[in-house]
């Protein structure tokens, strides 16, 4: 099977109704960014932090993928898939995908300041957290989500994945937020690149991509047309 390896963002998940921090002027659901999503942020105001993801958790649980995250798990017959998200939701797992990498953490998981290797799981209806709640341990935890302002992790494996590609799809990203935008950058010579945007930013050193400029739903139908009819 071939290595297909999907780049994902926002816009994958818009259709399912979860609205990304670039819908308004630096805001998120009205809050602005840099107070939510930076690690300074964080630690001027941690409970402000907490209460807004508690928000974000609560509007999860109830958003259901759409036709975009379907079909990336329905090509997992033909190809040997891998998703990598820039996304912090679930619904790239609630449609059944089985390899992911949350580049950018995980909004229904939570971690320990003192030692974040121990992570933790939220359950419905227990997904509340705020600054003072510890782990079994005794430590104080966060959102496992990975702030403006601190390293990714997981970007060496990433990079690792996008190498090895024998085809790489880009999905509702604007290729603006680094370092997942320079993942483009490390594929191997002659690898076919599709990006899949309503206004896709044009990636004028690469010669080998193929823009379908539609939404996620429908450009994900397309292009698993076009998949199963070239690739296969």
């Amino acid at each position: 099977m071939k290595k297909l390896v999907f780049l994902t963002g926002a816009g994958v998940s818009q259709e399912s109704g979860i609205s990304t921090f670039r819908d308004s002027d630096g805001l998120w659901e009205n809050y602005p960014v840099m107070d939510v999503a930076s690690a300074d942020g964080f630690k001027r105001n941690p409970e402000l932090v907490h209460h807004f993801y508690n928000e974000r958790r609560k509007q999860l649980i109830d958003t259901r993928p759409n036709k975009a995250h379907l079909i990336i798990k329905e090509l997992e017959q033909d190809f040997d898939v891998i998703t990598i998200t820039q996304n912090v939701d679930d619904l790239h797992e609630k449609a059944g995908s089985n390899n992911i990498i949350h580049l950018h953490g995980e909004l229904m998981k939570v971690r320990s300041i003192a030692h974040p290797e121990r992570t933790y799981t939220l359950e419905y209806p227990n997904i509340e957290t705020c600054a003072t709640t510890v782990d079994k341990y005794g430590d104080i935890i966060r959102p496992h989500i990975v702030f403006f302002g601190e390293d990714v992790p997981l970007y060496t494996d990433a990079l690792d994945i996008v190498a090895d590609a024998d085809i790489l799809v880009i999905i509702g990203t604007s290729l603006v937020v680094y370092p997942a935008a320079a993942l483009v950058n490390f594929t191997k010579k002659g690898t076919p690149i599709f990006y899949i945007d309503p206004k896709p930013s044009t990636v004028s050193y690469l010669d080998n991509i193929t823009y379908i400029a539609k939404k996620a739903t429908e450009g994900m139908t397309e292009l698993a047309e076009i998949l199963r009819k070239n690739y296969i």
